[in-house]
């Protein structure tokens, strides 16, 4: 393995490593959607079960 393996490899760890901290963060908060924009106000938020209310709006073809 060259240096820019090496460094490919670090990146892709750092990256990792965040976005595991993050989606941890997020969870610890509450938020069970969270790649939902309206996650934080979504009337859902606190319950385990339901739809997300984006899915809602998508269902009735509007």
């Amino acid at each position: 393995m060259n240096m820019a393996d090496i460094i490919a490899i670090l990146i892709i760890a750092v990256l990792f490593f965040s976005a595991c901290i993050y989606l941890y963060l997020e969870k610890k908060k509450g938020n069970h959607c969270i790649g939902c924009p309206s996650a934080g106000k979504c009337p859902y938020r606190n319950t385990k079960k339901g739809p997300c209310s984006r899915s809602i709006e998508n269902t009735d073809g509007k």
